[in-house]
Formats: structure tokens, sequence, C-alpha cells
């Protein structure tokens, strides 16, 4: 039996968010009331020293549909919108190491479970995504804050997170406040890190969802597909034409025949150039 001892936040933070919640709450009020515990900066690995000060701190909600559940994140003096480190476990972590697992069986696309994973998905989606590796000027995709129960898979290389992508289940709500479900299984945010684009990744995990739903006849990738998604991804994995088991949609919630559009058809045309 291989044993690994857990290095990273992943690899042991307990499944108790209000307790983890309670203590960044007593952090917080000591580092306000001038008794910090502890070293008063925290060390970038560039060398960078940021100073913990009630300034260079503030919390995120981790959830869109719970609040309640928030993570304290110190933020870089320079640019306030970006997180240099996360408080898990009573210590300060680098956003990297956050996304970094000891554990070798956390290897290719696993499915998000435990909090600690859960917290892997918001950095990447709401600091290396959102802030970090996001082109604000020409890219208008952005992903908000999943919630809670979303269904998700993380992509891990070599002991680090690299990427995820998020579901929309068949039969599950659309969204809060509404009780129109989705009629269709529906792959609805993907994202690879910068660094491990171009090597197939993006590819691999819609292959994975379409996988996951072999008796369905219909899958939905969810409206607006960007430009880069169709070159990059959808036009690599075949898609039948409608009518064909595991045929590809383009879709808006909840997914009726008036709210899809055939990814094959707009394939076939681009590739006609019209």
């Amino acid at each position: 039996i291989a044993i690994y001892i857990g290095v990273y936040p992943v690899d042991g933070l307990e499944d108790d968010p209000e307790g983890h919640r309670e203590a960044s709450l007593a952090y917080y009020a000591a580092l306000r009331g001038g008794a910090l515990p502890g070293a008063d900066v925290f060390s970038l690995p560039t060398g960078e020293q940021v100073k913990l000060e009630a300034s260079s701190v503030c919390f995120c909600t981790v959830h869109r549909d719970e609040p309640q559940h928030q993570l304290l994140v110190l933020v870089n003096p320079q640019d306030t919108k970006s997180v240099v480190a996360v408080y898990l476990k009573d210590s300060w972590w680098a956003t990297e190491d956050v996304l970094r697992t000891s554990d070798p069986a956390r290897e290719g696309l696993v499915k998000v479970q435990s909090f600690g994973e859960r917290i892997v998905l918001f950095v990447l989606n709401v600091v290396i995504f959102g802030r970090l590796e996001r082109n604000l000027d020409d890219d208008a995709m952005f992903f908000l804050p999943h919630s809670g129960k979303e269904q998700a898979k993380i992509l891990w290389r070599g002991g680090a997170a690299v990427g995820f992508y998020t579901t929309k289940a068949k039969g599950s709500l659309c969204g809060d406040g509404t009780g129109t479900c989705y009629l269709l299984p529906v792959l609805d945010t993907v994202f690879v890190r910068r660094r491990h684009r171009g090597q197939g990744l993006g590819v691999a995990m819609l292959r994975d969802f379409c996988e996951t739903f072999p008796d369905d006849e219909a899958l939905g990738v969810s409206w607006p597909i960007s430009p880069a998604m169709y070159q990059g991804v959808i036009k690599e994995v075949p898609a039948g034409p409608p009518g064909e088991a595991g045929a590809l949609w383009e879709v808006e919630p909840p997914g009726a025949w008036g709210q899809r559009g055939s990814i094959w058809l707009k394939v076939q045309l681009q590739q006609a150039g019209l």
C-alpha cells in the first residue's frame, strides 16, 4: 500500500468549512487588533515580502450560492486585485502551493469531492483565470464563482492542478429561484492554464465529458462558445449530426429545442468558409 505524507492543503484539509471560517475570522480579528500570531510578513516564492496587515487581506466568497463560505486571502500591495496567498490550516500558502498535491493518486481528471478540492477549483477559477491569466481586453468569457454543488473535475498533472471543467447535470436546476431544470447534460466551463495549452488537454476534457454520458443522445456546451474553444477544442472532437448519439449542441438553459444550435452544423459551415 502506497503511503504519502500530505504536504499541501488539498491533501490534508479537513472537510470542515465552518471550522475553517471561524479560524480565519479569529486570525483576521487578531490582525486588526495588532495581536498577530507568528511572523508579520509573508515571503513570496520570488523572494518579495508582503507585510501582513489588515489593509493587505480580504475575504473572498468561495461559492456564489453560499456566501458564508469565505477564504481569507493576501493581496499584492502593488496590485490589490492579485491574490498572492491564501490562509489555510492556520498558515499562509502561496497560491501556487494551494494548487499542488503530494498525493500521486491525483493525476489526470479527478472528480471534485472534498472541501480542499473545492478550494483548488476556486483558486483556479477566480484567482488564476479571473485575475492572472485572463485577457481582460479581448476575452469576453468570464467565470463567476461556482456553486457549492457544481459538478466538476480538476485536471492534475505532475503534482499540480492545471485545469478544470464543470458540468450541469440533466435534471439539475438552472439557477437559484427557478424551478426550471436542464434537459440535457451541459459542459458549462472549461479552463487550462496558459503554459499547458496547445497540448490537447482541452480536447481531453471534452472527450471525458462526452464519455461520462454515453447513453445520452444529446449533449450540450454552454452558450456562448468562445472562438478559441471552437478552434482549439470543439473541432478536434468528432460530433455527429443531429439525431446521432452524442450529438453536441450549443445551448442556453434549460436546453429546449429552441435554445439549441447544432455544433456539427456550425463546424461544417466554418470549414466551408460560410
